[in-house]
């Protein structure tokens, strides 16, 4: 129902309040609200008494009792779930995740900047997002909260689930399909600027897809039957950094793309793989829009200036 409600707010985009498109702009937590008061009302008029306990665990709005035991105010503390401790072994899972997480949030970033209707963002300032993300996700840990490149997908899933809690997973998924499918047309749309008549490009393409989906679903489903990853060795510090990486898509086809778009050779020049296009914005003196755009405010670009 949540997807289908987005679905149809796109062909409402001429709905306007104030000018303001109000359905096209807000249509994931109008659909949030419009649900869970629907929601509320079925459990309120007892369509549910008489159904299975999992029914009623996952449309009743009454089971969570998030609300009603959640305190008004609370504020975080840092070391509040106890000093931090260290494992050297668990370190070489946790490079695996940066590394993963570096990946993932270059992709991200060039994505929004697309959505933005922004140049491409220049090395540095990927840079420079990337290390504040760090940051978000250092202060994450000591306060024991949600803070920074953090707060994401639990947040969005608290406060948007049709009862608070029972079907935050529905909510989640309903959530993640739009949003990754329009990251992943974002993605595709970046090919324009590449020569896609050529077998060499277009070979390179669908093996990393095709990896890129394959190589982590094999992942998941082994670590899901055996308990833990295709990696099993005796070096425990080994299987967490193999198995991290390999569990992330964008990851694997990134690296497959790498590969195979630097190694085989191509009779084409280099406007082929698009190469001259993505020149122009890795500095600011290359496109005059790349310093309107990532210029920081209140004279901050001294502490981080573009290189």
């Amino acid at each position: 129902m949540l997807i289908l409600f987005i679905a149809f707010s796109q062909y409402l985009k001429s709905f306007q309040f104030r000018k303001l498109p109000v359905l096209e702009r807000f249509a994931l937590l109008i659909s949030v609200t419009v649900i869970w008061a629907y929601a509320h009302l079925l459990t309120a008029s007892g369509a549910y008494k008489h159904r299975p306990d999992l029914t009623q665990a996952n449309c009743r709005t009454d089971r969570a009792n998030l609300i009603s035991t959640a305190p008004w105010i609370k504020i975080p503390y840092p070391l509040q779930w106890g000093a931090p401790t260290f494992d050297a072994g668990h370190a070489f899972g946790m490079m695996a995740a940066v590394l993963v997480s570096l990946i993932e949030s270059t992709g991200a970033y060039k994505a929004a900047s697309r959505l933005a209707s922004a140049t491409p963002p220049p090395a540095h300032v990927l840079s420079r997002g990337i290390g504040w993300q760090g940051i978000g996700i250092l202060l994450s840990g000591l306060f024991g909260t949600l803070t920074g490149s953090a707060v994401s997908v639990e947040n969005v899933g608290l406060l948007g689930s049709t009862r608070v809690g029972s079907r935050r997973v529905i909510q989640i998924s309903a959530g993640f399909m739009i949003f990754f499918s329009m990251l992943a047309s974002v993605g595709l749309s970046f090919l324009q600027f590449t020569n896609m008549n050529s077998m060499r490009n277009l070979f390179i393409t669908g093996v990393a897809f095709f990896l890129g989906l394959s190589v982590p679903e094999y992942f998941r489903e082994y670590t899901a039957k055996a308990l833990h990853g295709p990696a099993h060795t005796s070096a425990v510090w080994f299987n967490d950094f193999l198995n991290t990486i390999f569990f992330s898509s964008p990851t694997v086809a990134l690296i497959v793309a790498i590969f195979l778009d630097n190694t085989l050779d191509y009779k084409e020049s280099a406007i082929d793989r698009g190469m001259p296009w993505w020149v122009k914005f890795r500095a600011f003196k290359g496109d005059s829009r790349n310093e309107e755009f990532y210029t920081l405010p209140f004279n901050l670009n001294r502490f981080f200036p573009p290189s």
